[in-house]
């Protein structure tokens, strides 16, 4: 039996894949996510429109892993890069948003310098260390 796709149900489906990532950007992110979205509108708006279906819409939408856990993954995963700080802050930003403490951001990149190494583990507790300040988030 063949199934034969309407251009209607693919546009269809790419609706209800960026509404739901739009809805979950939203939630992690607030407007620092609709603020990314935005500075991408006038070099590359399929980029951002891909971002929002793929990665949000269906990547973190996944039910498996909770938002915290998810965040922490991508703040370890930015750190331990290494040369994404912008990319780090927001994730940063994310994760004090959907519940992450200080301490387990802070022990998260201490743990990266064992595995990346001490330069990509300090560069990540500087851009934590200035999230942080701007969100009043002490010790």
């Amino acid at each position: 039996m063949t199934t034969t796709i309407t251009q209607e149900q693919t546009k269809n489906q790419a609706t209800e894949r960026y509404e739901r990532g739009l809805a979950k950007l939203h939630e992690i992110d607030g407007g620092a996510g609709e603020e990314v979205v935005a500075a991408l509108s006038d070099i590359s708006p399929d980029f951002a429109r891909l971002m929002i279906e793929f990665g949000f819409g269906d990547v973190y939408s996944r039910p498996t892993l909770d938002l915290r856990t998810k965040e922490i993954a991508v703040v370890a995963a930015l750190t331990a890069m290494g040369t994404a700080a912008p990319q780090l802050k927001v994730h940063l930003n994310a994760a004090l948003n959907v519940g992450v403490s200080r301490e387990e951001i802070t022990e998260t990149m201490i743990l990266m310098g064992v595995y990346a190494g001490f330069p990509a583990a300090l560069n990540g507790l500087f851009a934590a260390k200035a999230v942080f300040a701007e969100r009043g988030v002490t010790a």
